[in-house]
């Protein structure tokens, strides 16, 4: 079978998916053929619309080795068919990293054929064939080894050293190697075609939507209604121009944003010497290229080996600040792992970063190697993440496509009975039902809504580049917050300083800049350990580092080009203490200012190396040397757990633990600063090639750093909001632990008498397995008087995890990850691919997700998550669905209210049109069996004049002013919405089929001829007119059930746009809609006209008959009314849930029948995470005693120290 054939491409990646071989059979392919000229060609628009059966009706099944074309699918939970022609490329070797010894110079087969056509072959040697399909811009090459296609990324397919990198790969490539890599890896360009307005046009008018108006404008056509044929067409037009101008202009910004620097002159090293001027789309993986003095945009991602250099990164991560990018490791244990872009990011250049300048030796040029080259880059990625992005997976849209075939259900039966009733106009009047019953116009009218709610959001700051996610946004049920930059202000503030001195601590100190600490350690770890530099006279770098540097008033100095080139080793950055610190005492004094001049001197120091900031290690370090002494002393700083574990321990206070949980406890963000003298031997070289590790040990505690992180003044008032509107709120930072708990008890995520639960994982260790402890912070209960039963009453507790945590939980503790995740608030030290897996964890368990953040390392995370917002207007935040132009949360439940007020809308609109397509529906089937129908101009009527301003002014209501507790229902197939349908279908159907029946009774009722003249009074110089030139009425549309039938229908659509017009809690009421007001009045206003006037195609009917049919829209009018305020006021099922809490609240009198039938009280709740509540709500061990420890084994969970839930 297919699935049993297909083989796991890109496994253990994002785009993994199944592939499958086919090749051409010549039968299928006659007998599509066949089948498209006798199907008129829908044959082939089905077959284009659906892949998988187009390969499988044209091709039969093969091995992959031998395709021709390959079926792929994904393997996500969306499970998209794609297809590919496989083609062959002739080349010297199989592999991009081949061998080439033996290929002379400039003899390079480089041409590419399709399967079955032979290739010109321009080596007189014998090239191999090289099988590979392109998808989603990246090539998968046939491997004879795996028997499979492979995706070659870089040279990290080569599981390359750090040291070999710089031994083996940095004299560069040979021209030769370099073309023959370029044969695998392509163009070094991320290519974002435009497409031509036609290619977008085909591809738009293919659409089914435009398929089946398309069909119905033919069938009108034949029917002579060509008024609203012509409306459709010219509908369809402005529908399809929208279309095409919006999808242009996003290729073309998105292609603008890319080619900006794409292409660049390079300098490509050849050999160790040779440098030559080449094209940036010339790259390949192994080349070596020069990074001017000036900098330059990088056109590929590359591993810095020799210099360093001053990079702007905020065009992949949104971070602003510049960032030190140092060269690779060559010695040492670091220089013998193999190379990592991830673990090796401080050394990377990344694609479309900018490098702002580089730092050199004399006489040296600053180099990288060539990693990655066009869509394999993180650019490249990032790119084709927009282009190729998931489909929008929302209950609505799946909901609306079963509704839809209903209708085409009901379109069916009218089918069948139209045959079987009238043979002569078969064909015509049974395809017209279609239309009828499928209204043409559903789409136009549910896209009204999000266009009104994206303009709205547009007024209010928030700018939408995915419309169809507002709707989404109506369903948010879990929002993830970023911390600093999200929650908290941007930067830091120093609020004080607290040293130590002989294994104890000083008093707080609020300065640092005091006359007192100048010549101390301390303040000298401050003025050094950092990666600040100047960029055009001014200090640029992390916002922590330049606060740091500020509050010590010292001045940093750095060496100029000509300083550099004047010397053998690379000038060192220079610090140093103002002139003006003398203290004032002795300035008088001529002895004691010379006295203060040498010591000013001797406190310039000069950073001779730095080891940057390492996320994974939380920490960094530079090696200084004060001038006039000759050792070097080396400054780390870094988060003061892991500092004191590099320190000697008698210099560590006893109360360092104590006191570092005070100050996080308070919410502030503690830094760690450690000294160490170095060994006098030590010169200036042997510094450049000691690891990091061999400086970083044995330190001396020199005290801690106390910065203040202020919460911003909306977020408490925003988070607050949210809980009353039942929406869940987490934390997702990577500060540290502790500050995070308190920072979510300050903005109220986590409340005063709420305990948090710190579950400490450790991966397996020395033959121990992995392990959590289960750590409780404050307001928990003595461990001694622990009462499970207690613990089950109050369920008031959060759990907080640690990155490295959550890490070990997903990998050794599946079982444990949702239920954790359900009741975890804080999560902290989590690095960007967590955040991603976290929402990703969330979505699993039926979570709408949302997620806020500043852009900085949230990228991945935004482009997840369901409701994507970004508070940065850099290009990272090209990939959120939504950028506010403000800086705080407040963004958060405006976006959520347009959201749900979309969303009502749509379901309103959606409820309307299938209303319309009903009564229409009902209206022509009655019709029929008099052998009659609708006129031309009355379609026209109804569709242009009521349905359609109908449709779009009813989606004007605004959202209401508050979010409220309850959410909008997520689905059609609901049995509230269903219910609330099915009645007013009901309700119409009793109502038209009364008309009609009691027009036939009366007593002035014939059947209608042009001189009949049942009114008794004279007719209007219009009627009569008409009533004298008679037209063939051959289709019998003048008659008296038509007239009567057309005047209740068309209340009837007016009744149910007003009853479907849901306003409070989620939008404004209807009654504030001025614009619906005023339609619905002009339209009632044009009925009466109708009925005065008499055109074409309406006859006269007597004033009893007129008065009972007012009296027929008004009873129809008030069945429908009363029936929708009944069911909107009765919910027979209601499933509440809070963060804590899962609710059922049963109905005040809802019968038996409809709960068995809409609420089924006695099932599980659909959503996964509702059900993982109601199961912790029932188990009396969960969460686990205070210091229990549960451990992984093989073969399950097993815990010790204390009792937990899940052990079984």
């Amino acid at each position: 079978t297919q699935r049993e054939s297909a083989s796991p491409c890109n496994h253990g990646n994002r785009n993994a998916a199944e592939v499958s071989g086919y090749r051409p059979c010549l039968w299928k392919m006659i007998l599509v053929g066949v089948g498209a000229v006798c199907s008129g060609g829908l044959l082939l628009l089905l077959l284009y619309w659906l892949p998988e059966w187009g390969v499988k009706s044209t091709c039969t099944h093969t091995t992959l080795k031998d395709a021709h074309t390959v079926l792929l699918r994904t393997t996500d939970e969306f499970r998209q068919w794609f297809r590919a022609k496989v083609h062959v490329m002739l080349a010297p070797g199989k592999k991009p990293f081949d061998s080439l010894a033996s290929q002379p110079e400039n003899q390079l087969p480089n041409g590419d054929g399709d399967l079955g056509v032979s290739a010109c072959v321009v080596s007189p040697l014998s090239p191999s064939q090289v099988h590979y399909f392109v998808h989603h811009s990246t090539r998968y090459y046939w491997n004879d080894v795996i028997q499979n296609f492979e995706l070659y990324k870089g040279l990290e397919d080569v599981n390359v050293s750090c040291a070999s990198l710089h031994s083996e790969h940095s004299s560069g490539l040979s021209k030769t190697l370099q073309d023959y890599r370029r044969l695998f890896f392509g163009e070094n360009e991320i290519a974002v075609r435009v497409p031509s307005l036609l290619k977008l046009l085909v591809k738009e008018v293919l659409n089914p939507f435009y398929i089946f108006q398309l069909f119905s404008i033919i069938l009108w056509s034949f029917e002579d209604y060509y008024y609203y044929a012509s409306a459709i067409v010219f509908m369809s037009i402005i529908s399809i121009a929208t279309s095409l101008y919006t999808i242009k202009k996003q290729y073309v910004m998105l292609h603008d944003m890319v080619a900006a620097h794409s292409v660049v002159r390079v300098s490509v090293c050849r050999g160790n010497k040779d440098i030559e001027q080449a094209m940036s789309t010339e790259l390949v993986p192994g080349d070596v290229i020069v990074i001017p003095a000036n900098g330059m945009i990088m056109p590929c991602d590359a591993v810095l080996f020799r210099g360093t250099c001053i990079v702007n990164e905020s065009m992949l991560t949104g971070e602003s600040v510049p960032v030190t990018k140092t060269s690779l490791p060559s010695a040492g244990e670091e220089g013998a792992r193999s190379y990592n872009m991830d673990e090796h990011k401080k050394h990377t250049l990344y694609c479309g970063t900018h490098v702002i300048q580089t730092r050199f030796y004399a006489g040296e040029l600053v180099k990288a190697v060539v990693v990655r080259t066009g869509f394999s880059t993180e650019k490249g990625q990032l790119v084709r993440s927009i282009l190729y992005p998931k489909p929008t997976d929302f209950k609505l849209y799946h909901d609306a496509y079963l509704f839809l075939l209903c209708l085409v259900g009901v379109a069916g039966i009218g089918f069948i009975y139209t045959i079987t009733y009238e043979a002569k106009t078969i064909i015509i009047e049974s395809l017209d039902i279609v239309t009828i019953t499928v209204p043409p116009a559903l789409p136009a009218a549910m896209t009204a809504g999000i266009v009104y709610a994206q303009r709205r959001l547009k007024r209010i700051g928030i700018f939408c580049i995915s419309p169809q996610r507002i709707n989404m946004c109506g369903q948010l049920n879990v929002v993830c917050f970023d911390k600093t930059g999200t929650l908290t202000e941007d930067g830091l503030d120093l609020w004080g300083i607290h040293r130590a001195e002989d294994g104890s601590f000083c008093s707080p100190e609020s300065e640092a800049a005091k006359d007192s600490l100048v010549n101390t350690t301390f303040v000298a770890c401050m003025a050094t350990c950092h990666s600040l530099t100047k960029i055009e006279g001014e200090l640029s770098g992390d916002p922590l580092d330049l606060k740091m540097f500020s509050a010590t008033g010292w001045i940093l100095e750095e060496p100029t080009e000509e300083e550099t080139a004047l010397h053998n080793p690379i000038m060192p950055t220079v610090v140093r203490p103002p002139k003006h610190i003398a203290p004032e005492s002795h300035q008088s004094n001529p002895l004691t200012q010379s006295m203060e001049l040498s010591e000013l001197s001797a406190c310039e120091i000069g950073i001779v190396r730095q080891f940057p900031f390492s996320s994974a290690l939380q920490r960094m370090s530079v090696v200084v040397r004060r001038l006039g002494v000759k050792h070097m002393d080396a400054f780390l700083k870094g988060a003061p757990e892991v500092v004191a574990s590099l320190c000697r321990q008698h210099t560590i206070p006893q109360t360092f633990t104590e006191t570092l949980e005070d100050y996080t406890r308070q919410g502030f963000r503690v830094i760690a600063l450690a000294h160490r003298q170095l060994e006098s031997k030590l010169s200036w070289h042997k510094v450049q090639s000691l690891s990091r590790d061999v400086i970083e040990t044995n330190m001396e505690f020199l005290g801690l750093i106390i910065m203040q992180n202020k919460i911003k003044p909306e977020t408490a008032g925003v988070l607050c909001e949210l809980q009353r509107a039942n929406i869940r709120t987490l934390m997702v930072t990577g500060d540290n632990m502790l500050t995070a708990i308190s920072v979510a008890r300050d903005c109220g995520m986590v409340r005063p008498h709420e305990k948090v639960i710190i579950a400490d994982a450790v991966p397996p260790k020395d033959f121990q397995p992995a392990s959590i402890t289960w750590h409780y912070t404050e307001n928990q209960l003595d461990e001694g008087t622990w009462d499970g039963e207690v613990s089950q009453q109050e369920q008031s507790y959060h759990f907080a995890v640690s990155g490295k945590a959550f890490a070990v939980i997903l990998e050794y503790f599946p079982q444990l990850v949702q239920k954790l995740v359900l009741r975890a608030t804080v999560f902290a030290r989590m690095a960007p691919d967590q955040k991603t897996q976290l929402v990703e964890v969330l979505q699993s368990m039926d979570y709408t997700v949302g997620m806020c953040g500043d852009g900085a390392n949230d990228c991945g995370a935004l482009k997840r998550a369901h409701s994507g917002i970004s508070l940065s207007e850099l290009e990272a935040s090209v990939a959120s669905p939504f950028t506010s132009s403000t800086s705080n949360i407040s963004c958060v439940p405006n976006l959520i209210r347009e959201g749900r007020a979309a969303l009502i809308t749509s379901f309103c609109v959606f409820k309307f049109m299938a209303l319309y397509s009903i009564i229409q529906f009902i209206s022509v089937i009655l019709l029929y069996s008099v052998l009659s129908n609708l006129g031309d101009f009355q379609f026209l009527f109804i569709d242009l004049i009521i349905i359609l301003t109908i449709a779009f002014t009813m989606s004007l209501n605004p959202a209401w002013k508050e979010l409220v507790w309850r959410r909008p229902p997520s689905s059609l197939i609901s049995g509230q919405l269903l219910c609330s349908v099915l009645t007013q279908i009901l309700t119409c159907l009793v109502f038209q089929v009364l008309a009609f029946l009691l027009v036939r009774q009366q007593s002035w009722y014939e059947t209608w001829t042009p001189q009949s003249d049942a009114c008794n009074v004279s007719r209007s110089i219009f009627s009569l007119r008409v009533n004298v030139t008679d037209p063939q009425n051959h289709k019998n549309i003048r008659n008296y059930e038509n007239t009567s039938l057309f005047y209740i229908s068309a209340f009837q659509y007016l009744a149910v746009a007003i009853v479907f017009s849901k306003g409070k809690p989620f939008r404004q009421p209807s009654y504030k809609n001025c614009k619906a007001k005023t339609v619905l009045s002009a339209i009632g206003a044009a009925l009466t006209a109708l009925r005065l006037l008499l055109p074409p195609q309406i006859v006269c009917v007597p004033h009893d008959w007129r008065v009972t049919l007012v009296i027929i829209m008004i009873g129809n009018a008030a069945a429908s009314f009363l029936l929708e305020v009944r069911l909107r006021n009765t919910t027979p099922c209601l499933l509440l849930f809070s963060t804590l809490h899962v609710q059922v609240a049963n109905d005040r009198w809802a019968s038996s029948v409809l709960s068995w039938l809409f609420c089924r009280r006695h099932k599980a709740p659909r959503a996964l995470y509702m059900q993982l509540a109601l199961e912790l709500q029932e188990g009396s061990e969960w969460p686990p005693q205070p210091s229990a420890v549960t451990y992984a084994r093989n073969l399950g969970i097993i815990c010790f120290l204390g009792k937990c839930s899940m052990c079984h």
